[in-house]
C-alpha cells in the first residue's frame, strides 16, 4: 500500500487555491491515553484542522518544550509503543480522511528499522514524517524508503540556517518545509516574531515546496499573522496545554475542538 503524500500535496494546494494557509495541528500519540489521543485528533479535525502531525513520544525530545515533554512523559508512562502510533495514524486517517504525518526523532526509527517503519506507516494511511533531528546529509536511506512507500519527508529549517544550507535541505525534502519560527523549543509565546517571515522568504527562494511555520503560535491572532506569509500554520503546544489543563477527557476534547475552530478562522483572516 502506498502512503498519502499526494493527499498532503493536494490539501496544501487546495488551501492555497482558497487564498488561505493550511492549519496543521500537532498532538502526541498515547496522550492522555492511546484511545484518548485518537479522539483528540478527530476533535481537532472536526474543529477545522486541515492536516495533523501525530507525535511519537520520546524520552529526550530536544525540539519540544515543557508542555509537550509533559504529555510525552504521560504517554511513555502509559506504555505507548510504535504500534500505538501506527494505530493512531490509521484510525485517525480512516475517521477523518485528512493527511496524517508522524513527527519523530530519528532514534526510534533507527532502532525499529527504516523499511519496517515506512512500510507500516504507509499501510496505516500515513502521509509522511517530520524528522527534526535527521541531518539531510545522512537521510538517503530514509528518503529511499519513504519515496518507495509514497511518504513525504519533511525537514526542519531554522532562522540560523544559511541560504546554501536551506537550498540543500529543501532539495531533499518533500510535502512541505517546516520553518521553525525562532531559535528554541516548542511552546506558546506572546509573539511569533519577524524572524519567521524572513525565514519563509529565504526558504521560498530555494523551492516551490510549501513552507509551513511552527513554534510559538497559540491563538487566532497569531495564526492570522503567520498565515499572511506562510503556506501553513503549525500549532502544537497550545493544543496539548488545552488537554493538560482540562479537568477530564471530555472537557479536553471540547477544548481542542474549540481551539481548532478559532485557529481555523485565524488562518482565513490572513
Amino acid at each position: 500500500m502506498s502512503g498519502n503524500i499526494e493527499l498532503l500535496n493536494t490539501t496544501l494546494a487546495a488551501a492555497k487555491a482558497a487564498d488561505r494557509a493550511a492549519l496543521i495541528a500537532y498532538l502526541p500519540a498515547g496522550f492522555p491515553t492511546v484511545d484518548g489521543g485518537i479522539k483528540a485528533v478527530k476533535a481537532v479535525v472536526a474543529g477545522g484542522a486541515d492536516i495533523v502531525e501525530v507525535g511519537l513520544p520520546h524520552s529526550d525530545p530536544v525540539l519540544d518544550g515543557p508542555v509537550i515533554q509533559t504529555a510525552d512523559d504521560i504517554a511513555l508512562r502509559g506504555g505507548v509503543r510504535i504500534a500505538d502510533v501506527m494505530r493512531t495514524v490509521r484510525e485517525a486517517y480512516e475517521a477523518t480522511g485528512v493527511p496524517i504525518l508522524v513527527m519523530t526523532y530519528w532514534n526510534p526509527i533507527d532502532r525499529y528499522g527504516v523499511e519496517r517503519f515506512t512500510a507500516e506507516l504507509a499501510e496505516s494511511g500515513g502521509a509522511g514524517c517530520i524528522l527534526p533531528d535527521l541531518p539531510v546529509q545522512e537521510s538517503a536511506l530514509w528518503r529511499e524508503h519513504a519515496e518507495k512507500h509514497g511518504l513525504a519527508t519533511v525537514f526542519v529549517v531554522a532562522p540560523s540556517s544559511q541560504d546554501a544550507r536551506l537550498a540543500t535541505i529543501t532539495a531533499a525534502g518533500s510535502g512541505f518545509v517546516y520553518a521553525a519560527s525562532l531559535m528554541g523549543v516548542t511552546g506558546t509565546r506572546a509573539s511569533v516574531g519577524a524572524q519567521a517571515q524572513n525565514l519563509v522568504e529565504r526558504t521560498r527562494a530555494t523551492t516551490d515546496t510549501p513552507v509551513c511555520v511552527g513554534l510559538g503560535v497559540s491563538d487566532a491572532a497569531q495564526a492570522a499573522e503567520v498565515a499572511g506569509f506562510a503556506d501553513g500554520v503549525i500549532v502544537g503546544s497550545a493544543f496539548v496545554k488545552a488537554m493538560l489543563d482540562a479537568p477530564d477527557e471530555a472537557a479536553g476534547l471540547a477544548a481542542v475542538r474549540s481551539l481548532a475552530g478559532e485557529l481555523a478562522e485565524g488562518v482565513r483572516k490572513r
